[in-house]
């Protein structure tokens, strides 16, 4: 079966026979909001698809109560599974909930704050859906640490399990 897919025209200089940088990007992003994407370290573009019902309520509820709960606590931000942000190792990422200290959301600038800023979440929850290949969500949860989240939570729904990630330490699965 062959699958057409229609972009918008690609931002001047763009071209697809190479990397991406972060603020090509955005541009890309801006150009097409239709699609759900990421941009690898490499600088390629991976496509994910919607989310079922059940994840997209699970995801949902997770932002409901961070957000809640950050409100609350008065230290910091949560966002939804819109924001990206781009990390030091030059991806540009979009956990399905976050939050970050209102010091560091802070110190970035207004205009920076406006695209994917260069900041890593403190605090990143990704959700699985049935599409979604754990070895492939595990390295995403790697990913988030290695580039400096300092807690994340992997909740595979399917398998009743949270994976519980903190730099330096084991992961520890929960049920």
């Amino acid at each position: 079966m062959a699958v057409t897919v229609r972009f918008a025209e690609l931002p001047a200089g763009v071209e697809m026979s190479r990397p991406l940088t972060p603020d090509e990007f955005f541009d890309f992003c801006a150009a097409n909001p239709e699609l759900r994407v990421e941009l690898s370290p490499e600088g390629s573009i991976h496509f994910m698809p919607p989310y079922g019902l059940e994840s997209d309520d699970a995801s949902a509820e997770v932002f409901y109560q961070l957000a809640a709960w950050a409100k609350a606590d008065g230290r910091g931000r949560a966002n939804g599974s819109s924001a990206g942000f781009t990390l030091p190792d030059g991806s540009v990422l979009s956990p399905d909930a976050s939050w970050t200290l209102n010091s560091r959301r802070n110190a970035i600038p207004r205009e920076q704050r406006r695209r994917f800023p260069r900041l890593v979440p403190d605090f990143v929850v990704e959700v699985m859906s049935p599409s979604d290949r754990l070895a492939d969500a595990q390295d995403k949860m790697r990913a988030w640490m290695a580039n400096g989240a300092q807690l994340g939570w992997l909740l595979d729904m399917d398998r009743d399990t949270v994976h519980v990630y903190r730099p330096g330490v084991r992961v520890r699965k929960t049920r």
